[in-house]
């Protein structure tokens, strides 16, 4: 057993009834007005079958309850038909004239109230509940439940949405799902203001629907986060769930229960910074393929190996980046405004003073890693005075702070929102890129390098795209008989639909057969049914390698070298016909 908690069952979350909330919130907030309206309303009927009248021929009457209602109603709603069945005297005019002053009375009471009704947080709030409610409980489509939409959230989201993914947000800033109605979203994504901690909002939320396929929890609170997927684990246990820390003891809190995809930025900084240090050309690749469609190949550079660094801020990133780099043999000072460690120089890295202290003349790196962008800047701008050879590493904190940051030419930068939402990104979109960056650096630094170049010569240096092909009877029926036939290298299936001759302008990154991966698989590698295929490359790559795997008389140019004509009644009169209609 491996300690971990094991549901017996699927738990299942109360929700609230939004719709009888909503009611009974209005019932409760204008019962007196409505109380007070039917009293006058009332008092006024009553009134007016007492009051004494006469008919035409000046015989005394009185008028009955059902004239005098229908009178009233009239009277209040202001529509006024006149005085029935007979014309008023003096004492019913005069309690007529009391009632429509005490029906003002009455309905300015009542819609002063339901004015500020219509102000109360708490209605509004379960209006947008019930709104929100609604939404989800109608989507019909697979939808991924976004618990947090601050940077990393509205960056995930809008790639996810170019990919045709639904999305549906909870977050607890007004300002942020406000956004929804303004960013440029292919699909609406419905969006909620409420605390993701609650169970209950994650179930209006969707997080039993069974059209949701998963949770990923981007808070800026880690242990909001650590609850989120807590919840998952216990009410949908197979649901696939990734969340964001920066915390290890919270990583290993959400490991407790089921096993969720933790994505940590520090950390992944960090490991990226050893395999720059190490393997440029791996982390070359790895920065060219996790920026995903439309990215550049990035200039190789490669960080100093031998030398002192120096790290300003020694925060949860600074700890971690120090660690880094030590581990890698590298010798490290540490400036922090507040040392509680010994060894960290205290004090203010932009003043001259410390600048001295921290003898930036000699150092060959600098790393200004404090939370705050404008503290960095400063930081960077001052050191590149001091040593203009120094190589530069910043941390970037916000979006906006962008243009700022490139105008500085850092040679690191660090945006956490950015390398969660990329790697999260990476995993949802294909799992296969995913799997690939993680076991590409084994292979070594030489093979990067050869893949690259690959890349760039069948692709170019731009990257359109990343695809998965998976080779099975549905998505590949024009091969089925090929796969069979144990005679099917990976080479004659990139041959071009239009020049067999020819090589399509796409590259095979990694063949997932099972759980067995290959990387980089060669041309004589022979395909079974079943596989999975990771490619790199053109658009126009995309779709010959689509008109392959499903039309039968491109596969047979293809596959064989054999020409056949495209309609049945010509392979009828011909006698050429596609290998599979054999």
């Amino acid at each position: 057993m491996d300690g971990k908690p094991r549901p017996k069952g699927r738990t299942t979350v109360t929700r609230p009834t939004e719709p009888s909330s909503t009611i009974f919130l209005i019932l409760r907030r204008m019962r007196a007005p409505l109380i007070v309206l039917i009293v006058i309303f009332a008092i006024s009927v009553l009134g007016l079958t007492l009051m004494p009248g006469q008919d035409p021929e000046g015989r005394p009457t009185r008028m009955g309850f059902f004239d005098a209602f229908y009178f009233m109603s009239y009277t209040a709603t202001t529509i006024g038909y006149g005085e029935i069945p007979h014309s008023f005297t003096g004492a019913q005019r005069l309690w007529v004239i009391a009632s429509i002053y005490l029906s003002v009375v009455g309905w300015a009471y009542a819609i002063g109230s339901l004015l500020t009704l219509v102000r109360d947080r708490a209605f509004r709030e379960a209006l947008a509940l019930r709104r929100f409610t609604r939404q989800v409980v109608h989507m019909r489509e697979p939808f991924l439940l976004i618990v947090g939409y601050g940077q990393t959230g509205q960056l995930l989201g809008h790639a996810l949405d170019s990919l045709g993914r639904r999305l549906v947000v909870l977050d607890d800033t007004p300002e942020h799902v406000d956004s929804l109605d303004i960013d440029a979203y292919y699909a609406d994504v419905p969006g909620l203001v409420a605390d993701g901690a609650n169970p209950h909002m994650l179930g209006a939320a969707g997080l039993e629907h069974p059209q949701c396929e998963g949770v990923v929890a981007l808070t800026n609170n880690d242990e909001v986060n650590l609850t989120v997927a807590m919840t998952a684990a216990l009410i949908r246990p197979n649901l696939p769930v990734i969340a964001r820390t920066v915390s290890p003891v919270i990583e290993h809190r959400m490991r407790a229960f089921g096993s969720p995809t933790v994505v940590n930025p520090f950390d992944r900084f960090g490991d990226h910074i050893r395999l720059a240090l190490h393997q440029p050309s791996s982390f070359q690749l790895l920065a060219w393929l996790i920026k995903g469609e439309g990215a550049t190949l990035p200039e190789r550079g490669r960080p100093p190996t031998s030398g002192r660094w120096v790290v300003c801020g020694y925060g949860r990133f600074g700890h971690k980046l120090v660690d880094d780099l030590r581990a890698d043999g590298l010798e490290v000072t540490v400036i922090d405004l507040s040392a509680t460690e010994p060894g960290v120089i205290e004090g203010d890295a932009s003043e001259p003073t410390v600048m001295a202290q921290a003898a930036l003349s000699s150092a060959v790196g600098f790393v200004a890693g404090t939370h705050n962008d404008a503290t960095n800047l400063s930081l960077v701008a001052a050191a590149r005075k001091e040593n203009p050879s120094l190589f530069i590493g910043a941390r970037q904190n916000r979006p906006r702070n962008a243009p700022l940051f490139a105008t500085m030419d850092v040679d690191w930068l660090l945006v956490p929102a950015e390398t969660a939402a990329r790697e999260i990104y990476a995993q949802l979109s294909t799992p296969l890129t995913w799997r690939f960056l993680q076991e590409m650096p084994a292979r070594g630094d030489d093979w990067a390098a050869e893949t690259i170049t690959m890349l760039d010569a069948h692709c170019g240096s731009r990257l359109d795209g990343l695809w998965k092909v998976t080779l099975t009877e549905r998505e590949a029926p024009a091969l089925t008989a090929w796969l069979r036939s144990d005679r099917a290298p990976l080479g004659d299936l990139m041959r071009c639909p239009h020049d067999r001759d020819q090589r399509i302008a796409a590259v095979p990154l990694l063949l997932l057969r099972g759980d067995e991966s290959t990387l980089g698989p060669s041309d004589d590698t022979l395909l079974r049914t079943g596989d999975q295929i990771l490619f790199a490359g053109r658009r126009i790559a995309r779709r010959d390698l689509l008109d392959t795997m499903t039309n039968h008389v491109v596969s047979e140019y293809v596959l064989y070298g054999r020409t056949v004509p495209a309609g049945w009644l010509w392979q009828q009169v011909t006698g050429r016909k596609p290998s599979t209609h054999r």
